[in-house]
C-alpha cells in the first residue's frame, strides 16, 4: 500500500492561531510548520542556568530574557529560541519577539545543523540582532557569533573561560553556563 503525503500551506495568521491553541510547539517556515520535540535535562538546565543569569544582570533596567517559549518573527519565519533578550520597547506582541539583540541556542545531536546554519542565517538578517550564541550539551564549548559592522565575527570560548556579551555589557563563566551539567 503507498501513502499519499499532502504538502500543506499554512498562512502566518493560521499558525499565530494555531499555537495559541496548541498542546504542542511549533516552528514555522515559509509556510510550513514543524513540530518541536523535548528536551534533554542537560538542555533545559543551561537553558535554564543562562535564562537566570540574564536575568538577575538585567532585572530593572530596559531589557527582558525570556527562555523557550517565546517566538521570533524573521518575515515569515517563526522560531523558538532556547534563550532571548530584546531590549526593544517596541516588542509588545505577548507571544512574538521581532527585535531580540541576543539570542541563544543549546545545540543537540537533532538541532545542530539547524542552529548553525539556518537559524544563524535568518537570525543575523535581523537588525535588532547584536550576539547569537550557541552552546553545545556535550562539550564546554560556546561560540558567540558578533555583529562587527555589516559582518559578523566569531569568538570561542572553551573550559573556564568567560564570555563575554558585549549587547547586555555582561560577562558570563562557562562554570556558570554549565552548573550542574555532566560534560
Amino acid at each position: 500500500m503507498s501513502l499519499l503525503k499532502r504538502n500543506v500551506q499554512v498562512s502566518v495568521e493560521e499558525y499565530l492561531e494555531g499555537e495559541k491553541h496548541s498542546q504542542v510547539k511549533h516552528e514555522y517556515v515559509r509556510g510550513r510548520v514543524y513540530a518541536m520535540v523535548g528536551a534533554s535535562k542537560a538542555h533545559n538546565r543551561i537553558a535554564l542556568n543562562v535564562g537566570y543569569t540574564l536575568d538577575h544582570h538585567l532585572r530593572g533596567g530596559p531589557c527582558s530574557v525570556f527562555v523557550a517559549d517565546v517566538k521570533v518573527r524573521i518575515g515569515e519565519i517563526f522560531y523558538y529560541p532556547d534563550v532571548l533578550v530584546t531590549c526593544s520597547q517596541g516588542d509588545t506582541d505577548p507571544f512574538v519577539c521581532t527585535e531580540p539583540s541576543l539570542i541563544v541556542e543549546i545545540l543537540s545531536p537533532t538541532t545542530e545543523a539547524l542552529d548553525r546554519l539556518d537559524k544563524r542565517l535568518a537570525y543575523q538578517s535581523l537588525a535588532s540582532l547584536q550576539e547569537y550564541m550557541l552552546v553545545p550539551q556535550a562539550k564546554r564549548e560556546v561560540q558567540v557569533y558578533r555583529r562587527q559592522g555589516q559582518g559578523w565575527d566569531l569568538e570561542v570560548f572553551v573550559e573556564q573561560d568567560t564570555v563575554r556579551l558585549a549587547s547586555i555589557d555582561f560577562e558570563l563563566p562557562l562554570s556558570e553556563i554549565y552548573r550542574d551539567v555532566a560534560v
